[in-house]
């Protein structure tokens, strides 16, 4: 039996951890002083992931019952866990699709985390929904949706995907239901066959059908692909998903075709604009995404060309009743939340606790305006154009398109899998860049992916010579 003396102990130990003392003074000083470091640091390397035997060596044995101490577990992330990583906003960080949140966004994140903000209810976090859903209606209105539109930020483009995914099924349930039509045995989800691949993961978790459409050399999923299937399928469609730029290869499907089926047909357009729906904020792009202004769901993520930092996704829909009405959790304990009439932002989405995760790109959109926003977007397009362009001057080089937004596909005559491979472990061993392999159509080939304004064409060219 424990005496009265050991639960002081207990209390004592437990309450040393979240009390204001001499320890959590240097605690946060050490914090803040790594970040500050860090994040005015003009020189961070790439850096590379350790083996798993080099990480057990250096960093095994950190947890235990009684703790190593801030100092030792700080030098412990700095100095062996963050050189580990692969640093994802470094200028020549050119694969997947990077992150290039600006220093302000960066910062602003540290607050969010300070300041203890919930962003799920109106009740807890008005301040912090009312600011968030300032962005949304602001990217909202750019695209050209209504000024009742509106949503959620949610972690990325998955969890974004799979909430208007089903939010367009409870609604085309619903309307069967007061059309007194019969629902159908299998629900069906068309997208295009090179479609982002959580479209399909979204349907494994709904269990629902994929029908994806093939298309043309382009890429381009046009109306003409999906009529077809809306006529096969009929009621069990509960979406169109159109593409906004593809990570891939970043194509932008022909909305304007595939939301023109709208005046004969009745189906749900969700648009995945995940990377590329951010490039319709600069003029130079704007035109190729005609048609978005139709979508009752569409998603772009922050993190990616927004320069927000991870995880962000903004998911919007043309009326937020359709999202609440599919996504609202009722419980006891959440009725004088679900009995009030304010605006949940864990109505919208598979989501219910949520982090405030809007509020740093608010923070930086609020402190530089849209104007620079446009100008860094237009600098990744002009560059993909420009590299695009060096590559085809160079005769053991190929397109294997030609690029629309930042990303651009390319392939080295003569190399296999095992040469790109090595070429580009070569590179990052020498961290002189981060460009992986790809492919398409069964044939390797590698991709610059462009969204940093301060990745330079001279670096990108280095790269290049780099496979002669």
């Amino acid at each position: 039996m424990s005496s009265p003396l050991s639960a002081v102990r207990h209390s004592d130990s437990a309450q040393r951890m979240h009390v204001v003392s001499d320890e959590t003074t240097q605690i946060a000083d050490m914090v803040l002083d790594y970040a500050r470091r860090r994040l005015l640091s003009t020189d961070t390397p790439l850096d590379k992931p350790f083996p798993p035997s080099e990480l057990r060596r250096l960093a095994a044995g950190s947890i235990g019952e009684s703790g190593i101490g801030a100092r030792r577990a700080l030098a412990l992330f700095e100095n062996v866990l963050a050189p580990s990583c692969i640093t994802t906003d470094h200028p020549q960080y050119l694969s997947f699709i990077p992150s290039a949140p600006t220093k302000a966004a960066t910062a602003f994140d540290l607050v969010v985390s300070a300041t203890a903000v919930y962003g799920g209810s109106w009740l807890e976090g008005s301040g912090a929904v009312f600011a968030e859903n300032e962005v949304l209606s602001w990217l909202a209105s750019e695209f050209g949706l209504p000024a009742t539109a509106g949503g959620v930020f949610v972690q990325g483009g998955t969890v974004g995907n799979l909430s208007a995914l089903v939010a367009a099924r409870d609604h085309r349930a619903r309307t069967l239901r007061e059309r007194n039509r019969p629902r159908p045995e299998r629900w069906v989800v068309v997208c295009s066959a090179e479609a982002h691949s959580s479209i399909a993961s979204a349907a494994h978790v709904m269990d629902i059908d994929v029908v994806a459409v093939p298309v043309g050399e382009s890429g381009m999923l046009r109306g003409e692909h999906i009529a077809p299937a809306l006529v096969e399928h009929g009621d069990a469609v509960i979406a169109v998903v159109a593409t906004a730029g593809s990570t891939n290869f970043g194509i932008v499907d022909d909305l304007a075709s595939v939301a023109a089926l709208k005046d004969e047909h009745d189906f749900w357009l969700h648009v995945d604009g995940a990377y590329g729906l951010a490039a319709m904020l600069t003029p130079v792009a704007r035109a190729r995404f005609a048609g978005v202004e139709r979508a009752d769901s569409l998603i772009v993520d922050p993190h990616k060309w927004l320069f927000a930092p991870f995880d962000a996704c903004a998911l919007v829909y043309r009326d937020p009743e359709n999202g609440r009405l599919a996504h609202t959790q009722h419980a006891e304990y959440l009725d004088t939340l679900t009995a009030a009439a304010e605006y949940n932002p864990s109505d919208y989405a598979v989501q219910l606790t949520r982090r405030a995760r809007g509020l740093p790109l608010w923070f930086s959109l609020a402190t530089f305006g849209a104007a620079a926003y446009r100008e860094a977007i237009g600098i990744s397009i002009d560059l993909a154009r420009r590299i695009a362009d060096e590559i085809g001057r160079r005769p053991h080089l190929r397109l294997v398109r030609e690029p629309q937004l930042s990303v651009v596909v390319f392939e080295r005559e003569g190399w296999d899998a095992a040469a790109y491979a090595a070429w580009s472990d070569r590179l990052l061993d020498e961290q002189r860049a981060f460009v992986v392999p790809s492919s398409h159509g069964g044939r390797v080939n590698t991709r610059f992916a462009i969204v940093n304004p301060m990745t330079t064409f001279e670096q990108l060219v280095e790269v290049l010579d780099s496979m002669a």
